[in-house]
């Protein structure tokens, strides 16, 4: 989890950058996903929009600012307009948003437009590499916690669309008590989870800079901060 030492104002300016786009699109691409193909309810709510105001909750961005984790207000839908797989695919399109911003803010690095920089600075402002990463591993961060199979994470809704009948009862009758099991997993078992989040958000963070070095940096900056 994030400790206060690691509170500079570098960090804070990235992270409230970040979010601010971050959980906008990511609830707008719900929002979108919904309304296409026919629930308007999003539309309805005044979700449909990148306005960050619209989708931050104060609560969820705190608690991601300060522990690591957190989250947006989420998308009503009417899953009766939707049926089962555009169900499904409105919970994944939130993930995926993520996904291909991280993708798109890292290809600054591919065509040659801004360079690695890992050395650390002690300006009051974040570099533009440091805005980047920050960009890159946030996203990153966001879809891999989002795929986590417990409610109300997209990750429920995506896996109960491919289980049989008789797991999609179980995650019924586990979909209850998935907040407090996701608490109960987050703090109580903190080192699970850094294993389970930290090691595929490694992985991608290398492979999307092509720099087996930025693994290192995360590992040793930016994953210590968050978990």
């Amino acid at each position: 989890m994030l400790t206060q030492a690691n509170l500079d104002i570098p960090i804070l300016i990235s992270r409230l950058v970040v979010l601010a786009i971050a959980f906008a699109v990511h609830e707008f691409a719900h929002a979108w996903t919904a309304d296409y193909f026919g629930d308007n309810t999003p539309r309805s709510q005044g979700r449909l929009t990148l306005n960050p105001m619209a989708h931050l909750d104060p609560v969820g961005t705190l608690m991601l600012l300060v522990f690591g984790f957190g989250w947006a207000r989420p998308v009503m839908v009417d899953p009766s307009r939707l049926g089962r797989r555009n169900f499904m695919l409105v919970a994944l399109a939130g993930p995926f948003s993520n996904l291909i911003m991280a993708v798109f803010a890292s290809s600054f690095v591919w065509v040659g437009l801004l360079t690695i920089n890992l050395t650390p600075s002690d300006a009051f402002f974040p570099t533009t590499f440091d805005l980047v990463a920050q960009f890159v591993f946030i996203n990153l961060l966001l879809m891999l916690f989002n795929l986590i199979p417990l409610a109300p994470l997209d990750g429920e809704k995506i896996i109960s669309y491919f289980l049989p009948p008789e797991g999609q009862d179980i995650m019924d009758r586990i979909r209850p008590y998935g907040f407090m099991i996701l608490m109960a997993f987050l703090f109580l078992f903190r080192g699970a989870f850094s294993f389970i989040i930290g090691q595929p958000l490694n992985f991608l963070y290398g492979v999307l800079f092509f720099n087996p070095s930025v693994s290192s940096f995360l590992q040793g900056t930016l994953l210590k901060i968050f978990i």
